[in-house]
């Protein structure tokens, strides 16, 4: 069953409860800061784990103690509730 691609409109009021994350591309993104190296590699570690058990996987990229997190659901063309699902469920990792 395909997912819903979601309105900016919804999206908008989505994020409003999610700090920190921008919509962007057709994507919604967030970049996280850390105390050091280590900390940003965990954080890493565990949004692996969490993308294979939600079979939802994350754009990212790390440089030493910041992380940048898109998400977007890529057969819907754009962001769709697993995307939200999985940006609140990486909010709980922090």
């Amino acid at each position: 069953m395909p997912v819903k691609k979601l309105l900016k409109k919804e999206i908008d009021v989505i994020l409003k409860g999610l700090v920190g994350w921008k919509f962007l591309n057709n994507g919604i993104k967030k970049d996280f800061l850390f105390k050091d190296f280590n900390e940003a590699f965990a954080f890493l570690t565990r949004i692996a784990m969490l993308s294979e058990k939600m079979d939802h996987h994350a754009e990212w990229s790390g440089v030493y103690n910041k992380v940048h997190i898109r998400l977007s659901t890529h057969d819907a063309g754009g962001v769709t509730q697993k995307d939200i699902d999985m940006a609140t469920s990486i909010e709980k990792y922090l």
